[in-house]
């Protein structure tokens, strides 16, 4: 145990109280690397089953391997029951969660900070628990979040974290509270769309508990099956029998219990009627429970790495000394992932779920946040009954009983101290004959269980892939299909082309018309969205002037408002408030106008009309005590302030109100006390203090818009660029363009690093800065950032080109002008040209040396060529794993296997989730390949001690083996050198082993697929084994497989999971196809001895691919 672990364990509270403080402490901790300068774009990385793409965040692609103790601020909050540790800096996690009574800890507890990269944005820890939401893994996980403590009257204390995302602009909220005499942690969780546009997300609280042989998850009894990510596959539970995870469970497995799953397994619970989950040790009789509605807490999910060897090395990776866990995942208003929830534009979302230790209960029955309860039958007729509460009760009441008789009526006092066991005679009744219920001494109920009564109940089938638009004959189904890729944020496919092949066959759709026009609308494309909210308003009014849905007249009313046109959309947004639906978001709009016009009284009206829709919507209580505080109504103003702070309090833009009229007022002292509460809340953080100023701007209140950011301007060249063009914009509406001028030269000057713009209102800020300062470099980079990640390719290019035309010297733009001149125009010379001057500006930097050495493997630039190149940055290539293994490919494919096994041990790495089986790739081609030299030489013992390398991979390699990894050519290989040592048994043993495995070859998209050379090598296997039929039949499948599929059109998965490839130069699938079909038809016909007509199919393969290793190395067989 680390000396910190003894401190933060130590109990400071034994009264029925609540302590909660914040202090400083050292935790041991690995460093990571600086985030990633240049933007990542990332539009087709798959990441959980939906979109991976992480801009406008950076990424962080490097994890150290020293470690050191690292200062974090924590947030403690104590009982007599549990101790509970919060790491505001680290997402708001829960870090620590302490059961005082059993002394352990019921949520696992990770010692050291051992991040790894399995983040959405790179690095991740293990322990604790984590919340994941706008998805899944959180984007901030490794960011820090706003805390405050809040203490209430009953004894009680919340401690809060919050934080503005900014991909999609949400704002999230968790209190953590723990209560005197309660041992259970209670989180109220808000999540608010601060959006004028419905916006998705999903949240998943993610407890890890830690695990070993008698630990397993604890479903509710309803539970029959379960989901892999997006329903995809589907297994019985907690029997399971069929395949899942490519692993065999036919022989009947629990998979409920740890030790059973060697494999990386998720499964999510089918559908429950109960409001628990969680997991048990059976060993030390403890466990960890969730409690939540299950209305609103629909997902219960289980994730491990596996039990084999794979598993073990991410432990590895992500603790030092506390060893396995599992994840007990529970998702609010989502029952998978992916599966997000819509957000109205300003609607709140809140929820309030519990985490609580519990003792002795086992496989609990049900479970309330008051009380835990199990009924097991055992031999002679009777019950076991276990009863746990998390607090202290004297005089409950157990009732067991059937129809006819009650077989147990007690009074008892329990507590988390004290559980209550009873046997009871139920003269062989069973279980689903019998109701068991628990009351307090008021007669309260505590917890109640009837069993159903026994039956099959079918397990679902998985779900289907979306077809192709033109395969889609109802017009519902496009629109839906649409909206479904678009809710769930799908990777691969786009929700415009259903909504365009609908509207190809019926032009007056109107939900197709609206759904264009939003999507252009947050492309930030206002000019083209509106034709499509006029055609869908056109066709809704067509046969009379009051259309049911004002969603179209609403979001019209935005796009014109974006466009300048104010009184379009005073006109639009006041129609669309006769829907009821509208109103909240209407009227919003309308005070919006009115307050930018100085119509003060009518702004007034119409946010009261939105408030009374709405009384959450917190942007429109910031406008509210605007509005009230510009009429002089100041008291009323400050007494709102002050009440949505208490609803929110770290609604900054009425605390920055709150400010305001205490400085008008001459309050100096409370002015301070605010701003300072202002600074704690945006002070640090840029990006929130500029959505608080963006919501003054839409209102045309631009001096406080001003003040806002000015408060908080860094001083120097630090300074975001954004925040100097924001205040330019500002100036320009306000018309005053000289200032305008001078603001955007200034922002010319700040460093241009990690300043990826996302905001629509930034494409007007921007557009600004380029009319107000032509000559300026860097706002149409900064906008051409904008446009590629709203997938508007041709706008990209033509700002990036225009920032370059003015100053060509800045490398990033040039490295993005080769991102879009070969992916999206095709035009692999441009790309060469620019991503190498782009390099040639700065030699250092790492990310673009990868990106250029990737395209150059793109282009068939010579192996030789490539390794000469990156020897001569050696110093930037040691920077990355991936440079590393590439150059370490390199020598492989040279035929210097000395070297790059020495390469391969004299580094750690450490893999991206997803991303396994490079480094372990080429370290069996370098074992493999020394042994067949060793075997050529007559060296079989060599050979033999080569190949039992690979049984387990070096730990440095930072992976492990698979337990359905298919290593039929090891196995044949070492059937070949035991054949040559006269060791005939053990060599006809690994023969054997060889061949097994799929029979049927298919092309390998990731890590865990068989590869097509697997098959081949079955095939020799069974040759030695003197089978040549069986030899020849894997021989003409392969044959087959290859003349079959060679023309196939190819896609991405629908329901792929994690894409680690395709992330930066794109890949023709249909060519990776033909590579995949050739190779296996020259393994073919290798295996047949048609040398010649085999060495002319890897000919094409390493025509079409000349990095292709499986070619290059079984060409050599050909001679």
């Amino acid at each position: 145990m680390e000396k910190i672990t003894e401190y933060l364990i130590k109990s400071t509270v034994s009264a029925s109280e609540v302590k909660a403080w914040e202090e400083t402490v050292m935790l041991p901790t690995y460093g990571i690397g600086k985030e990633e300068k240049n933007p990542i774009f990332l539009e087709k990385r798959v990441y959980q089953g939906s979109s991976g793409s992480v801009y406008p965040y950076p990424v962080i692609e490097k994890i150290c391997d020293e470690k050191h103790d690292a200062p974090y601020k924590a947030v403690f909050i104590e009982n007599e029951y549990i101790k509970v540790m919060i790491l505001p800096e680290l997402g708001g996690r829960i870090q620590m969660a302490y059961d005082k009574v059993k002394k352990r800890h019921f949520v696992y507890y990770n010692q050291v900070i051992k991040p790894a990269l399995v983040g959405l944005t790179g690095p991740w820890i293990s322990g604790g628990i984590e919340f994941n939401w706008p998805q899944h893994h959180r984007p901030s996980t490794y960011l820090p979040t706003d805390c405050r403590i809040e203490r209430h009257e009953d004894g009680s204390v919340t401690v809060w974290c919050s934080e503005v995302e900014r991909m999609f602009r949400t704002k999230g909220m968790a209190g953590f509270t723990l209560y005197p005499g309660k041992a259970y942690i209670e989180i109220r969780a808000k999540v608010y769309n601060r959006t004028p546009f419905p916006q998705t997300f999903l949240w998943w609280a993610n407890p890890a508990v830690s695990v070993g042989d008698d630990y397993y998850s604890v479903f509710p009894p309803d539970v029959n099956a379960v989901f892999d990510h997006g329903k995809r596959a589907v297994s019985s539970f907690p029997i399971a029998t069929g395949t899942y995870y490519k692993w065999d469970y036919s022989a009947g497995v629990d998979i409920s219990r740890y030790k059973n799953i060697p494999v990386p397994t998720s499964y999510m619970a089918v559908n429950s009627k109960y409001d628990f989950v969680g997991g048990y040790d059976e060993r030390e009789k403890a466990g960890l429970l969730h409690v939540a509605d299950h209305h609103v807490n629909t997902g219960k999910k289980q994730w491990t790495w596996g039990c084999g060897d794979f598993g073990q090395a991410w432990d590895r990776n992500l603790t030092d000394e506390d060893g396995p866990y599992i994840e007990l995942m529970t998702g609010m208003y989502c029952d998978n992932q992916p599966d997000f929830t819509w957000l109205q534009p300003y609607e709140e979302k809140s929820w309030v779920q519990y985490f609580m230790p519990y003792h002795d209960a086992g496989m609990v029955k049900n479970a309330t946040k008051d009380a835990v309860v199990n009924i097991e039958p055992i031999e002679g007729g009777r019950m076991r009954i276990i009863l746990y509460t998390t607090s202290a009760y004297d005089n409950a009441r157990i009732i067991l009983s059937s129809a006819s008789s009650v077989y147990l009526d007690e009074k008892v006092s329990v507590s988390p101290l004290k559980s209550y066991t009873a046997i009871v005679d139920c003269k062989g009744e069973t279980l689903s004959n019998l109701d068991l219920k628990v009351t307090d001494a008021h007669g309260h109920i505590l917890v109640a269980y009837k069993a159903d009564k026994p039956e099959i109940k079918p397990v679902p089938d998985p779900a289907r892939a979306a077809k192709a638009p033109k395969e889609i004959s109802s017009m519902e189904q496009l629109f839906l299909t649409g909206q479904h890729l678009e809710q769930y944020r799908h990777a691969t496919y786009s929700p415009m082309d259903y909504y365009m092949e609908a509207l190809s066959r019926e032009e007056s759709d109107i939900r197709c018309n609206n759904a264009v026009g939003l999507l252009l609308m947050r492309k930030g494309k206002f000019a083209e969205a509106l034709p499509y909210f006029e055609r869908a308003v056109k066709t809704q009014t067509e046969r009379n002037p009051n259309p049911y849905d004002g969603e179209p007249l609403y979001n019209m009313g935005w796009c014109k408002k974006m466009l300048g046109d104010n009184d379009g959309a005073y006109d639009a947004f006041f129609k669309s408030t006769w829907n009821a639906a509208w109103q909240d978001a209407g009227y919003m709009g309308l005070a919006q106008i009115d307050t930018l016009r100085g119509n003060l009284a009518q702004a007034l009206e119409h946010i009261d009309k939105s408030l009374i829709r709405n009384w959450h919507n917190h942007r429109a209580r910031q406008l509210k005590v605007s509005i009230l505080r510009h009429l002089e109504h100041t008291d009323e103003a400050m007494a709102l302030a002050e009440d949505s702070v208490k609803i929110d309090s770290f609604n900054a833009g009425c605390i920055y109100e709150m400010y305001t009229i205490q400085t008008e007022k001459g309050d100096t002292k409370s002015a301070e006390k605010s701003r300072q509460l202002l600074e704690m809340l945006i002070g640090k953080s840029v990006h929130t203090c500029m959505e608080y100023a963006l919501d003054y701007a839409a209102a045309g209140l631009y001096a406080e818009a001003t003040q806002l950011l000015e408060m908080f301007e860094v001083k120097g060249n630090e300074t975001y660029p954004m925040v100097y063009y924001t205040l330019a914009y500002l100036a320009s509406c306000q018309g005053n363009s000289e200032k305008a001028v001078e603001l955007c030269e200034k922002a010319e000057k700040m460093s241009p690093d990690y300043c990826f713009p996302n905001r629509i209102e930034e494409v007007l800020i921007l557009q600004n800065a380029i009319k107000m300062n032509p000559r300026g470099a860097k706002a149409p980079y900064y906008l051409g950032n904008f446009w590629y990640y709203a997938r508007q390719y041709k706008e990209a290019v033509e700002c990036w080109e225009l920032s370059v035309s003015i100053d060509d010297t800045f490398p990033t733009v040039l490295r993005n002008l080769a991102l879009a001149y070969y992916n999206k125009q095709g035009d692999a010379s441009k790309a060469k040209d620019a991503i190498e001057k782009a390099y040639a500006l700065d030699t250092t930097d790492a990310r673009i040396l990868m990106e250029l050495d990737q395209l150059y493997k793109k282009l068939h630039v010579s192996h030789s060529d490539r390794l000469k190149f990156l020897e001569s940055h050696a110093q930037e290539v040691e920077k990355r794993d991936d440079l590393c293994i590439e150059r370490i490919t390199l020598y492989n494919q040279l035929g210097e296997t000395d070297k790059a096994l020495s390469l391969i041990n004299g580094r750690h790495y450490h893999p991206w989730e997803g991303g396994e089986g490079k480094v372990t790739g080429q370290f069996l081609i370098c074992i493999t390949e020394l042994a067949r030299k060793a075997m050529a030489e007559g060296r079989y013992a060599d050979a033999l001690e080569l190949l039992k390398k690979t049984e387990h991979y070096p730990v440095n390699l930072g992976e492990g083996k698979l337990a359905t990894a298919e290593e039929n050519d090891v196995h044949y290989l070492m059937g070949c050198a035991y054949e040559g040592l006269g060791q005939n048994d053990e060599a006809e043993a690994y023969f054997t082993k060889a061949t097994c495995g799929a029979e049927e070859p298919a092309i390998a998209f990731f890590y865990n697929d068989q590869q097509p050379d697997k098959i081949f090598y079955q095939g020799l296997a069974w040759r030695k084994l003197g089978n040549e039929a069986k030899a020849r039949g894997r021989f003409y499948k392969l044959i087959q497989h290859g003349q079959q599929h060679l023309f196939d059109n190819v896609k991405i998965d629908y329901f792929a999971v994690s894409l680690p490839d395709l992330l930066i130069w794109e890949d023709d699938l249909n060519i990776r196809n033909a590579v995949h079909c050739n190779f296996v038809m020259a393994l073919g016909h290798l295996g047949l001895g048609e040398k010649e007509k085999a060495a002319e199919f890897f000919k094409k393969v390493l025509e079409l691919d000349n990095n292709h290793q499986g070619a290059m190395i079984h060409l050599k067989f050909c001679k």
